[in-house]
Parts: C-alpha cells; sequence; structure tokens
C-alpha cells in the first residue's frame, strides 16, 4: 500500500492523477464534507454539548448511510451513553491515500470542536475516520491530552445487549478496520454474543476481499468496483448465511449498491442490527 500511495503523490507533483481524485481533493479545499453537502444533518440530537463521549459519525454516515447511523446512535441511547454529537467536518484522511495531502484546517475545526466537549473519548462510527484519528499526526493532540479514542466495535465488545438471533451470520472485515488498522476480533467477539450461528467466510481475517468502496476505487472505477462488492456478497452466500454485517458504512453502502434482487442476504452495520434486535425484543413486551 505504501508504494502506490507514493506513486500516487508522484503522479499528483507531475499533474497526472486521476480525475476523480483530484476532484475529491478541490471538494475538500472548499467543502467541509467529501459530497460538498450544504448542511450536516443532526439526527434530531443535540451537537456541541458537555459529555464523556464524543461520537463522531464521519462522511459516509452522515450524508449517505443514514439509517445505518440513525441505528448507531439509537443504540447509544438505549445503552444510556452519555455522548454528544459535533459540528464535525470530514477528517480529509482519504487525501493522503490518493496522493494529496490531509486538510489541516479541517483536522483543526475537528480538534477544536472536539475538546470543547470536555469528552475524554471519541467513538468513530467509520474506521477511515478512526484510522485518521490515530495514525495521522495532524491529530496527534488527541492523544497529547489523553483523549481515547476507539471505533465503536471496541467500544461495544464487552458490553451485554441482551439479545440474541436465530439466522445465520456472517462478517464482512472492512480494510480500513482489519488490514489497516488490525482490528478483527472485537467484532467478532460482540457478534458472538448477539448470533450463535456465526459462520466465516472464505477469506476474512487479514486475507478477506476487500468490497471496492475504499482507496478511490469506488469513485475512480465504479465498474471494478461494483465487481468486487458482488465477488464478496458472492461469498457471503455461500455461508449460506441470511445476514451479512459489517462495520464500516463504506462497505454497507457499496454492498448494498451491488447487491443484485434475487439475492436473500441482509446487509447491515453489526451496531444497526443490534439496535434492530433490541428495538424487536422491547416491541415485544
Amino acid at each position: 500500500p505504501e508504494i502506490i500511495k507514493q506513486v500516487r503523490k508522484d503522479m499528483v507533483n507531475i499533474g497526472s492523477c486521476h480525475p476523480a481524485f483530484a476532484g475529491m481533493n478541490e471538494v475538500l479545499q472548499k467543502a467541509t464534507n467529501i459530497y460538498a453537502e450544504d448542511e450536516l444533518p443532526d439526527f434530531d440530537r443535540k451537537r456541541d454539548q458537555k459529555a464523556a463521549y464524543v461520537y463522531f459519525i464521519g462522511c459516509v454516515g452522515a450524508y449517505r448511510e443514514d439509517e445505518a447511523t440513525e441505528g448507531a446512535l439509537d443504540l447509544l441511547d438505549r445503552l444510556s451513553v452519555d455522548y454528544t454529537l459535533i459540528s464535525e467536518v470530514c477528517c480529509s484522511g482519504v487525501l493522503e491515500d490518493v496522493g494529496y495531502s490531509l486538510n489541516p484546517k479541517l483536522a483543526s475545526q475537528n480538534l477544536e470542536r472536539i475538546f470543547a466537549t470536555g469528552a475524554k473519548t471519541v467513538i468513530t462510527g467509520c474506521p477511515y475516520c478512526y484510522r485518521t484519528f490515530t495514525q495521522r499526526q495532524e491529530y496527534d493532540e488527541l492523544r497529547k491530552r489523553g483523549i481515547t479514542v476507539l471505533h465503536i466495535s471496541q467500544f461495544l465488545r464487552d458490553l451485554d445487549f441482551g439479545v440474541t438471533t436465530d439466522k445465520k451470520v456472517t462478517y464482512h472485515d472492512p480494510c480500513d478496520l482489519g488490514r489497516h488498522c488490525g482490528i478483527y476480533e472485537e467484532p467478532r467477539a460482540t457478534i458472538r454474543k448477539i448470533a450463535p450461528d456465526f459462520v466465516e467466510m472464505q477469506h476474512h481475517h487479514a486475507d478477506s476481499l476487500c468490497c471496492g468502496a475504499g482507496g478511490g476505487v469506488r469513485g475512480a472505477y465504479a465498474k471494478n468496483s461494483l465487481a468486487m462488492a458482488r465477488r464478496r456478497l458472492k461469498e457471503a452466500e455461500d455461508t449460506g448465511a441470511e445476514i451479512l454485517l459489517t462495520e464500516c458504512n463504506s462497505c454497507v453502502h457499496n454492498l448494498a449498491n451491488a447487491k443484485l434482487r434475487k439475492q436473500n442476504i441482509k446487509i447491515y452495520n453489526t451496531t444497526a442490527f443490534i439496535n434492530e434486535l433490541m428495538h424487536r425484543k422491547a416491541k415485544d413486551k
């Protein structure tokens, strides 16, 4: 991956990078999110409050996968977590993967708004944001101020939800969470608690197949991205699973867009699925 990144930087420097990558950089020099949307959704929650935790949604969750985000927020509410949203902007980490540099102005805005809440922990719903916050020097101030950054799968690992499903479940490792951050077992520990009939796909953990969403692939090579997602869906179906869980809104988005009508497997973020199970249990009481 580092070789590919360096080649992309060289292509940027000589003016021959893919137009989609140049477009992403242009957007994040002018806008506060990768989609250049004007208004940040608040999901009927208050933002920029004092709280123990900040929940950082990420661009895909905020602007494209709102149902998954609503499920995650509902779950935090059910668990009585003292959290606040912030007036977040794109972490801009994606720019480094496509040959450009992270936008320091956007990073500064996020840091300022996180610090203002007094929170000691940031929970991210996006593996890419988690990776950016923990691995990029522009966000080193989080560590220096003693603020812990967790992906939501890490936060949920030791909690008890009091619900289970009898459906067969499989799990897709997001590249950013798995290969880039080494987070493999935390999601599985949670899934095994709610899904006794859990099965692995042929390729899993570090050998997991990419869904085709990340690294600029979806924006620059849409057909390849779709083909990669369908290959992954085929693997999920081959397990006999009825539910495909993952821990990344980009993966949910790409896999759902690639799903064919004849395919009956349902795709969820783990948080949204747990919330649905808890909602059903409460409704049945």
